[in-house]
């Protein structure tokens, strides 16, 4: 498998064990083209559970909330919508050769949507989420310039089952939803991202990876500016960084692996400025069937959802926030997988803040996967997420999908 579906989808195929193999192989010249990519799309119903308790003032305590509120926006008690889910569909393009002992390479992809709830039904422009070039060798590792999928929590949502689902998919204003595909243009459901861990995101970066040593490997990067959620200026590239080692013995195999980023943020014209530095931890492990794999993220000034996003109060004193999954599953003897996972982001007050701010946002979900083919995936997955404000505002949502992925 190439490079880049290694990276956006190997860890859901292994974790879901699916059966993928490389995409569509055309010798060409000095160079082996790989074409790639995925289909998804799924039959979604959300069902929106009455708020309880008092609403703060202003819009603080729904501007994260990724549970919808009865009758916020366009939103009822219920809707449903035919929509890709967590992960785009993806249409790829990876050249290798071997040239002056290097292995050079470069990737480029695109990834258009299923369908959206507008009029014309096609309001939401396809993403371009990929575009690097990488030459490096065995011996000493490889070197990454462009466009690719962030460092920190990477390895977060490439091991969250829901990458071959839906997930979170009644979401927050502004966030869109399982149903319409996006209510401000989002392409995608948020799958584990917000409750659980905060989204990796696709970055201008250049990156170096150490060869892989006897199971273990490092990536370290340095990220293009304003990568931040609501950031004016930054004044310095951000730095991620990432250690893994995978293991296998016997009936075991797993991965342990950390990862972090540190930014600088400035407001302007505020002429205000803050750091924000995260960081992770997991593990996920097989045996027999079984899969259990935990994570857990502490930061400050970094936010929620997205990097950055409600990350400072508004004078500017850094929020502190955590979160995390569990998640088991379990492969029955008709390869179907089962899976139940349970996920939280937490966010806290910080200077002058108020009540009407988001407090945690809670998943639970419960899926199954089953691979009809070696390439076809059948998934349902029943969801339900819960968002609370720190005045005690509560949302409830329950989403409900079917649906298939193919990849090729």
């Amino acid at each position: 498998m190439n490079k880049n579906i290694k990276l956006a989808v190997a860890g859901a195929v292994l974790a879901l064990s699916a059966s993928a193999n490389a995409g569509i192989i055309i010798p060409a010249g000095d160079w082996t083209l790989d074409i790639n990519g995925n289909v998804n799309a799924f039959v979604n119903y959300t069902h929106v559970d009455s708020a309880s308790g008092t609403r703060g003032s202003g819009n603080g305590d729904t501007s994260l909330m990724l549970a919808v509120a009865p009758n916020a926006g366009n939103y009822g008690s219920k809707f449903q919508g035919i929509n890709t889910g967590l992960l785009p569909s993806w249409l790829g393009f990876t050249a290798t050769t071997r040239q002056n002992d290097l292995d050079v390479s470069w990737n480029m992809s695109m990834q258009p949507n299923v369908s959206d709830n507008t009029l014309q039904g096609d309001n939401n422009a396809p993403l371009f989420r990929t575009a690097y070039l990488s030459f490096g060798d065995k011996s000493w590792g490889t070197i990454k310039l462009g466009k690719d999928i962030g460092v920190f929590a990477s390895d977060a949502i490439l091991n969250d089952m829901t990458l071959l689902g839906v997930g979170a998919g009644a979401t927050g204003v502004g966030y869109g939803n399982a149903a319409n595909g996006g209510a401000s243009g989002q392409p995608t459901t948020l799958g584990g991202i917000g409750t659980g861990y905060i989204y990796a995101a696709w970055k201008g970066q250049v990156a170096y990876t150490t060869p892989n040593m006897n199971g273990f490997q490092a990536t370290v990067a340095i990220t293009n500016p304003n990568q931040s959620a609501g950031a004016g200026n930054q004044d310095r590239f951000g730095l991620e960084g990432k250690a893994s080692y995978s293991f296998a013995q016997g009936d075991f195999s797993g991965k342990v692996w950390v990862s972090g980023a540190s930014y600088d943020i400035s407001n302007s014209p505020a002429s205000t400025s803050y750091s924000a530095s995260v960081g992770d931890i997991g593990a996920t492990i097989s045996s027999n069937g079984f899969g259990l794999t935990g994570y857990y993220y502490t930061g400050k000034g970094v936010g929620s959802t997205l990097m950055g996003l409600d990350a400072a109060s508004a004078d500017n004193a850094r929020r502190d926030s955590d979160g995390g999954y569990v998640q088991l599953t379990y492969v029955t003897p008709f390869k179907t997988k089962l899976g139940a996972a349970y996920g939280i982001s937490n966010l806290d007050m910080a200077g002058n803040d108020t009540t009407a701010l988001l407090k945690s946002n809670e998943r639970y979900t419960l899926g199954a996967y089953h691979p009809l083919t070696k390439h076809l995936n059948l998934v349902a997955e029943y969801n339900n997420v819960t968002s609370e404000s720190h005045s005690d505002y509560k949302t409830e949502n329950q989403t409900y999908s079917a649906g298939a992925i193919l990849f090729f």
